[in-house]
């Protein structure tokens, strides 16, 4: 692999040069350059780790929690235009309100749901004959 280590001591630019190369002279060549770099982790790992501007940690409620301060952010900003600005706060104040009520729906619907399946099988439970013990060959003998 000193062709690699070669192509790694001039960065990821000599990669991609080697990677458009083979796709002209013979497009699998290309392709399995391409896989290799791929595989190898040479392909979008960068000086953080392979995570980019958009990557998020943390839990589902942490990125929302981004998300909610980011469009704060935006919502703060003023267009100059007072009338716009206060449509704008309305709009949005109006979705937001429109978005808890709709998770408040699928919240309860899904209870629902919820209930009525368990409802189900403890019917279905109450209506099953009683288990008998285990057989008679299966029981322990006192020893």
């Amino acid at each position: 692999m000193e062709l690699a280590a070669r192509l790694d001591s001039y960065g990821k630019p000599a990669w991609i040069v080697a990677m458009i190369l083979g796709f002209i002279v013979f497009w699998p060549v290309g392709l399995a350059i391409l896989a290799f770099m791929i595989w190898s982790g040479r392909m979008g790992r960068g000086w953080n780790g392979g995570r980019g501007r958009w990557h998020f940690e943390g839990t589902r409620q942490d990125r929302q929690d981004r998300r909610d301060r980011w469009f704060a952010g935006c919502r703060r900003s003023s267009s100059g235009n007072v009338a716009f600005d206060e449509y704008r706060e309305d709009t949005l104040r109006r979705l937001e309100d429109e978005q808890r009520e709709f998770k408040d729906f699928l919240h309860r619907l899904r209870h629902a749901k919820d209930k009525a399946e368990f409802d189900q099988f403890m019917d279905e439970r109450r209506r099953r004959p009683p288990e008998t013990d285990a057989p008679d060959d299966l029981a322990v003998q006192p020893g």
